[in-house]
């Protein structure tokens, strides 16, 4: 028997007791016998399928999630556009990329949890109203201090909409299955998010203005909340009054959490990029934030009952190797969507709408590497094999993207960028599942929340670590060369200057020397925290994904 034990043993050990219903179990009437439990594991065995409305809610969930995975990638080839147009340097740049997945990271687990309280459709509306007025700031926008607000108030919405989208997922669909239907969601946010999404930007700069990256949202959240509001209905286990509800979810958790994550993540962002690593601008808020994140800690260790995270979910070692293999996957994942196509447009001379296109490789490739991870492990309950393939072949792909320089060929450049798809591409489910199947059966949603957040966490920390990288490398490169070091620090914009200049100019040839020299300490970083994520992931051991599923809500007939 492996780690996890037999679920359907450890609940036929509780059956006779009436404390097996509680608020965390909502499927299942008691009193609980032996046959029951077998009789509920058949139900949610091989042979589940989901009924009209809950196929109906996946299919909403898919089309939601569209316009998060759009917005989080079509940025990628406008930033140099809008940093030019917007009068902005390098660090504006920077953090319109950033500030989005900051809010995005730090708000997943804590809408999750809320929505355990007051609703799982309460809580999407919410997140996409938030997603809209963030789009509108940003469409409406003639500096960069409104579309930083924007793109931060867009993060919450983008934020509750990713994390909901799995939570809601965990409350009706075996984990057994879970791989195979969230494949459909898994489908939309790569085919149309991921790989659309950057060739589009590029397209709307070139043949309207930067704007429309935001105009395109518009659409998607009025279809959004109209499918939220009809279609996304569950019915939850007790009813209770705004008061209990308010009373229930942990404001002080939620409050202690979110101000100590931001300030941690606002410091390690500025380190290397904005400020100095040792400055007092840098140091002050991450030792303030970790100082917070300590305090929320304890504050959930020591509350007795509804705590924000539930201490359960990092129950053994095995759970925190998984929950690092998502960071270390956000990091590079993110990375490489930021810095390669920032290397098509730099050096290689692309133009916004060809360097989505360079891009596409590894992003075509990502696709058929989650959803062949999804279909095996539903067919052989497990996982682990998925996690360590996926970062051998991501470590391979990271590592001959240090071979790239100002005369990479085409092809050459299209293989590199392949193998890192497909690695990235099973790590991004099998991590998830492997995640589920290790939780306890009341924490499986949490898990699945935490999950989003460890990656999205890592997201804007290994894009600020690879500024930081890129920046440092490029202008000790620049200054070796004679030239000023400053161009590192415009970056974004210099990319123009270089497109003026003949291609014999010995300024441009240093130039292009200098920034293949930045990006491939990038593609160290990358290559570094993908071996020790896969050192890490070998701490997982064997758990069983035949679970028994038990939720607070499920689909309403």
């Amino acid at each position: 028997m492996d780690e996890s034990t037999s679920t359907l043993s450890s609940l036929k050990g509780k059956s006779n007791s009436a404390s097996l219903r509680t608020a965390a179990s909502s499927q299942v009437a008691l009193p609980l016998t032996d046959f029951d439990l077998e009789d509920l594991q058949e139900k949610q065995g091989d042979d589940w399928k989901p009924q009209k409305n809950e196929l109906i809610i996946m299919i909403s969930l898919a089309t939601i999630s569209l316009m998060v995975s759009l917005d989080a990638t079509i940025l990628v080839t406008v930033l140099p556009d809008i940093a030019r147009v917007l009068n902005g340097t390098s660090v504006d740049a920077f953090w319109a990329g950033t500030s989005y997945l900051l809010t995005s990271a730090i708000f997943q687990p804590v809408i999750a949890s809320i929505s355990e309280v007051f609703g799982r459709q309460q809580l999407l509306l919410f997140s996409i109203t938030f997603f809209t007025i963030g789009s509108i700031l940003c469409a409406v926008a003639n500096d960069f201090q409104v579309l930083l607000a924007g793109r931060s108030i867009q993060g919450i919405g983008g934020g509750g909409i990713i994390t909901l989208s799995q939570v809601i997922y965990c409350d009706f669909v075996p984990l057994r299955q879970r791989p195979k239907y969230f494949a459909m969601v898994l489908g939309a946010w790569s085919i149309v998010g991921t790989i659309i999404g950057p060739v589009i930007g590029g397209t709307l700069v070139e043949k309207a203005n930067w704007r429309w990256v935001f105009y395109i949202n518009f659409p998607f959240c009025f279809l959004g909340f109209i499918l939220a509001l009809i279609f996304i209905k569950l019915n939850a286990v007790s009813h209770l009054t705004f008061s209990e509800m308010l009373q229930r979810t942990d404001w002080v958790g939620a409050i202690l959490f979110i101000s100590g994550m931001t300030s941690f993540l606002i410091g390690l962002s500025w380190g290397g990029v904005q400020y100095a690593w040792d400055s007092a601008q840098t140091l002050v808020p991450i030792i303030v934030g970790l100082g917070g994140v300590a305090v929320f800690a304890l504050w959930q260790w020591y509350k007795p009952s509804n705590t924000l995270l539930p201490k359960s979910l990092f129950y053994c070692s095995s759970a925190v190797a998984a929950f690092s293999c998502a960071f270390a996957n956000g990091l590079v994942l993110l990375a490489a969507l930021y810095y390669v196509p920032f290397f098509a447009m730099a050096v290689r001379g692309s133009s916004s709408v060809k360097a989505g296109i360079d891009v596409f490789p590894a992003l075509f490739l990502l696709i058929p590497g989650s959803i062949l991870v999804s279909i095996l492990s539903t067919r052989l309950g497990r996982f682990r094999w998925a996690i360590w393939g996926g970062w051998a072949i991501t470590i391979l792909g990271t590592g001959l993207m240090i071979m790239f320089n100002e005369d990479t060929k085409t092809p050459v450049w299209s293989t590199v960028l392949a193998v890192l798809g497909i690695g990235c591409g099973m790590i991004l489910t099998s991590v998830n599942v492997g995640i589920q199947a290790i939780s306890k059966i009341e924490d499986c949603a949490m898990a699945a929340s935490m999950y989003g957040f460890m990656r999205s966490v890592g997201m804007p920390i290994g894009v600020s670590l690879s500024g930081a990288i890129f920046q440092n490398a490029m202008s000790s490169k620049l200054t070796a060369l004679g030239l000023p070091s400053s161009i590192a620090h415009d970056s974004e914009r210099y990319v123009f200057v270089l497109r003026k200049m003949a291609p014999t100019n010995p300024t441009r040839i240093a130039a292009l020397q200098a920034y293949v020299y930045g990006f491939r300490g990038v593609w160290i970083l990358m290559t570094a925290v993908s071996g020790s994520a896969f050192m890490i992931s070998l701490l997982i051991k064997k758990f069983d994904m035949d679970k028994i599923l038990l939720s607070k809500f499920s689909a309403r007939q």
